[in-house]
């Protein structure tokens, strides 16, 4: 029993020895440690990692410095496959697969292999070797990846006959060569080009000073074709002065449209680390309007080169073409748009021209005046319609039952709730008492319409702007400010909506969709760029009614109504009324227009808190197949400010003088 006992107890403690040698005898395998290796590399944080030399603080900061070059484009890394040392048990390579998006398309684009050695430590943890090779094979010490990127050709934006709008132009760089110049004459002639050119020449003087020896310091880009302020002989007497042929996208002159079409130049830091990775430093982009808009589009897309660079120079690894960009098809009629331009150059505020084609909706100028000072006046701006509104406060009095020859009151005055209301002060004598509805539009009786309120509920006044399309957001391609009417208003404030004050707020664009509405006889959804991947729907934000607005966009407008509602037999009376403020009213100097007779609307506006009042003025005018709005924001009458605006356009339109 006893002898049992002792060789139980001996078997026993054999089993429990072999168990413990066999157990500690089992080391770690590398496979945790080429995981962390390779979610590291991918997160470009390798602390999770033990290296055999350096901390990984110290590894980390050199491959900061590897992938510095490669802006925002980082690899996503997995574990190909782990060999061991058959030899060495504690050795091991890790096989790491690289994928890259480079053209940061979203997609992986450069795939390749590296390897990275692994050692067992005193510890029996696994411990990385650390080279450059491990993110690239060919990387040495003293190497770097560095990635650019190369756009391919600029596309056009296109007018409505597909003609380019704003594309490659031959320019001419001028500027200070100093190599060509001893040092001590460089200020000099830096001073000289910059009065040439209308610089500041203490900055520009400053700049050349600043740049290295061997620097082209550019002064001015200047159109090859244009007589600019700088020309061959005068730059011929400036020593060091070189002007340099290149290309640059520009529209036909350096005003046409350019706050649609907007400018392209050298991409900022800011627009750079926005793009993500498309844009690099020395690349041309789109800074404003369309151009900034669409630049993808435009711009198409950009090549790629990964190179290895160091001491000894650079080597590219890897390489995509790029791809030329895809033009942008508009509406406008360049001759319509220079001729706006050209009747606005002398209008010192802010003034715009905004032509529409009733039968397609197709925007055909968006002209602003130099007193709009780079803003989109006639896109943006928002603005108090004035008695241009009366076209949509008569249909809403058709709606009612009201006639052309249904007779209303137009007293001299008219005082709601302590307010009064009174007609312009060149308004006739003969037209005050009671008239017909079709007299008080030519003439434009402010109580009249004033007096109807009663009739029109603020809905139904609202109702009827949207059926003109006043307040109704269209994806047109570009943004802009439709309109906004309130749909409750009481008091004063109704009373003033009556006669597009209070909250009525439009654009030109909006007027000339409410004119072009009433020539086609159905809502008109106005339309700019037709050849789009992405047109948007935007508005302006609200802002103030005697400034232009900020191109943020808004949310749509409610109560957009039935594009249906609008009737042949409404706009056949208003296309009669408006016909008669041209034969009877206050446009009769647009009665001798040549062509197809004109029908319009005069609106004066009044705005800010002086006395008298400022005022803006605005005419609408239809002719055949033409909707045009025409806006100046320091006014007087809409007749008398707006008309001649109004005339010399229609005439030009004509291909009258």
């Amino acid at each position: 029993m006893g002898k049992n006992r002792t060789l139980t107890t001996v078997l026993a403690v054999s089993a429990l020895t072999l168990t413990l040698v066999s157990c500690s005898s089992e080391k770690p395998s590398p496979d945790d440690a080429a995981a962390a290796l390779a979610e590291g590399l991918s997160n470009a944080d390798l602390s999770a990692s033990s290296f055999t030399a350096g901390t990984p603080a110290q590894v980390n900061t050199e491959l900061e410095t590897l992938l510095a070059g490669m802006g925002p484009a980082r690899p996503a890394v997995t574990v190909a496959g782990i060999d061991e040392d058959a030899e060495n048990d504690d050795a091991a390579a890790v096989r790491l697969a690289y994928a890259w998006d480079v053209n940061m398309d979203s997609a992986p684009d450069w795939s390749y292999e590296s390897t990275a050695q692994l050692r067992r430590g005193e510890d029996d943890a696994w411990q990385v070797q650390w080279a450059p090779s491990v993110l690239f094979e060919s990387l040495a010490d003293g190497d770097r990846l560095v990635r650019t990127t190369s756009p391919g050709l600029r596309a056009d934006i296109l007018d409505r006959n597909g003609q380019p709008l704003m594309g490659s132009r031959p320019v001419l760089r001028i500027g200070i060569n100093k190599p060509d110049i001893p040092e001590d004459r460089q200020a000099a002639s830096a001073t000289a080009l910059a009065e040439l050119a209308g610089l500041d020449p203490a900055g520009y003087a400053a700049q050349v000073a600043a740049s290295g020896p061997e620097a082209f310091v550019e002064a001015i880009v200047q159109r090859q074709e244009a007589d600019g302020p700088v020309t061959p002989e005068a730059l011929a007497g400036i020593p060091g002065a070189l002007s340099i042929p290149d290309s640059r996208v520009l529209a036909p002159t350096r005003t046409f449209a350019r706050a649609l079409l907007g400018t392209v130049g050298e991409a900022t830091a800011e627009l750079i680390e926005e793009s993500e990775g498309r844009l690099s430093a020395g690349n041309q982009t789109g800074l404003s309007g369309l151009q900034q808009q669409y630049d993808e589009q435009l711009q198409g897309t950009p090549g790629v080169a990964v190179t290895l660079e160091n001491t000894s120079g650079n080597n590219i690894v890897f390489s995509i073409n790029s791809e030329d960009g895809t033009a942008l098809q508009t509406t406008l009629d360049p001759r319509l748009q220079s001729l706006a331009e050209g009747i606005l150059e002398d209008e010192p505020s802010a003034s715009a021209i905004v032509a529409i084609q009733p039968s397609t909706g197709d925007v055909l100028t968006v002209a602003n005046g130099p007193g709009s000072e780079g803003q989109q006046t006639a896109l943006l701006g928002q603005y108090p319609p004035g008695s241009t509104f009366k076209i949509a406060t008569s249909l809403a009095l058709l709606r009612q039952g009201v006639t052309p020859d249904s007779s209303l009151s137009c007293p001299a005055e008219l005082s709601v709730d302590g307010r009064k209301f009174n007609n312009a002060g060149s308004y006739p004598a003969a037209f005050v008492g009671e008239i017909p509805l079709r007299d008080a539009f030519a003439q434009s009786c402010n109580t009249a319409f004033i007096n109807t309120r009663d009739t029109v509920p603020q809905d139904a006044l609202a109702s009827a702007a949207q059926d003109l399309g006043i307040g109704v957001s269209a994806s047109m391609g570009v943004p802009a400010f439709f309109g906004s009417v309130p749909e409750e208003a009481d008091g004063t404030a109704h009373a003033a909506s009556m006669i597009g004050q209070g909250e009525v707020l439009v654009s030109p664009l909006a007027l000339a969709v409410a004119a072009a509405s009433v020539g086609k006889g159905e809502r008109v959804t106005p339309l700019l760029v037709t050849s789009s991947p992405e047109a948007e729907t935007t508005d302006a934000e609200s802002g103030s009614a005697s400034a232009p607005a900020s191109p943020s966009p808004s949310p749509a407008p409610t109560g957009a109504g039935d594009a249906g509602a609008f009737t042949a037999a409404e706009a056949a009376s208003l296309r009669d009324m408006m016909r008669g403020v041209v034969t009877d009213g206050g446009a009769n100097m647009l009665v001798d227009v040549p062509g197809e007779p004109v029908l319009a609307k005069t609106g004066t506006a009044e705005f800010g808190s002086e006395t008298p009042p400022r005022t803006h003025a605005w005419v609408v005018a239809v002719q055949g197949d033409l909707a045009v709005a025409v806006f100046v924001a320091e006014g007087e009458l809409g007749s008398t400010s707006g008309g001649p605006l109004m005339k010399a356009f229609l005439d030009g339109a004509a291909g009258q003088p």
